[in-house]
């Protein structure tokens, strides 16, 4: 017998019972966050975490110039590069159009189920490779080697893939977790300033829902967090990595929708459907859609009025949108009440919004109703009334 060979014996007895039959399946994923300082040190966990396999890599066309890049030419000189795959940035790729192409490029490779799929990029890369992975020879290992702060302190963290479609955002997904995660702080010393704002209105949701140390870590460290180059970034990304982990493990696969994790995401998301997935930036839209959920937990009397306004005015200083106007596309109202009701619609007619009631406290409203909503939104409209108050 070869080596590797060995032999199998069942002794299932014949099923006489008429009764249903029940399934049991358990399944735990384990892996491994490394939050590390430079682009060798990245490098050398990602081949360690190959151990061996072959790897494909697949980027976007923003990171291919960047430095981040020579991972891929890493891999080559030591052999284990199968094959690397650009695809132009922005949320618009994250569409059902790329992975199919993604999907063929894969069978031409030729990657076989021992090999490791890289995701090198930002959040679109991170959801976008992360679902075809998951689909490819029904799920094939992968990669996050997130490149931009949004996908360091979200994206490329908790297994939940998905594209793009025209009906609402990440409607075509799964939940499929990373081999690894490797975050690399040099990588964002390129990172533009809008890029790294719209990171840091993930890290600073996390902070309200869960670690109110956080918040004040993110509010005394405002100006070098945004600079996104600074000794602060580090435990920024180790932090909001570690809130996210405990906030995901208690629910990886969302038995129970009713998630904090999905504070401003409710109205974020009718903001990126409506605007067209890509004029609105994912972390800009979230801030947007934090601070109308504070103005209608302010107007319920659920939140302090001096503390929803502390953390707008935080969200003020991070640079990001604050009010409906600043947004890089300002959707009309009724067109974002309308991509509401559509995701009313896929979720079986729930909407649920996440309102804070303290800083790591929030109450999972399914009563919201859309004159609350529209009139939440009407706030935020006028330059001279400060969102958060009425």
């Amino acid at each position: 017998m070869a080596e590797n060979s060995y032999i199998v014996r069942d002794r299932i007895p014949l099923s006489t019972n008429s009764s249903a039959i029940e399934v049991s399946l358990e399944r735990r994923d384990t892996y491994r966050i490394h939050v590390v300082p430079e682009a060798s040190v990245a490098t050398d966990i990602l081949i360690d975490e190959l151990d061996g396999r072959r790897a494909a890599v697949i980027t976007e066309r923003t990171v291919a110039s960047l430095p981040a890049y020579r991972i891929t030419e890493a891999l080559d000189q030591r052999g284990l590069l199968l094959g690397s795959m650009v695809v132009d940035a922005g949320e618009r790729s994250k569409s059902l159009d790329t992975a199919y192409r993604l999907l063929d490029w894969l069978a031409q490779l030729g990657l076989a189920r021992r090999d490791v799929v890289v995701a090198l990029g930002g959040g679109m890369i991170m959801d976008t490779v992360g679902w075809v992975a998951s689909a490819y020879m029904r799920g094939v290992p992968y990669v996050n080697v997130p490149t931009t702060l949004l996908a360091q302190v979200d994206a490329g963290i908790g297994g939940k893939v998905a594209v793009d479609h025209n009906a609402a955002k990440n409607l075509v997904g799964a939940f499929y977790q990373p081999r690894a995660v490797i975050s690399c702080l040099e990588f964002l010393e390129t990172l533009d300033p809008r890029q790294a704002r719209a990171g840091l209105a993930e890290a600073l949701k996390k902070a309200i829902i869960a670690s109110p140390e956080l918040f004040e870590y993110i509010e005394r460290h405002t100006d070098e967090l945004v600079r996104c180059h600074s000794a602060a970034v580090g435990p920024l990304v180790q932090a909001a990595s570690a809130i996210k982990t405990e906030l995901v493990g208690r629910d990886p696969y969302e038995v129970d929708l009713r998630r904090p994790l999905n504070f401003g995401h409710t109205v974020g998301h009718a903001v990126e459907t409506t605007t067209g997935y890509g004029p609105v930036l994912h972390g800009e839209a979230v801030a947007y859609g934090m601070v109308v959920a504070l103005d209608i937990s302010r107007a319920r009397g659920l939140l302090d009025a001096a503390l929803a306004e502390r953390i707008v005015d935080l969200i003020r200083r991070l640079g990001l949108p604050v009010r409906l106007g600043q947004l890089r596309s300002v959707p009309p109202i009724d067109a974002v009440l309308g991509a509401l009701d559509k995701i009313r619609e896929i979720r079986d007619g729930s909407l649920r919004f996440v309102l804070p009631v303290e800083l790591g406290t929030t109450l999972i409203a399914e009563d919201v109703t859309e004159d609350e909503v529209r009139q939440a939104l009407l706030r935020t409209v006028a330059d001279d009334v400060p969102a958060g108050r009425p």
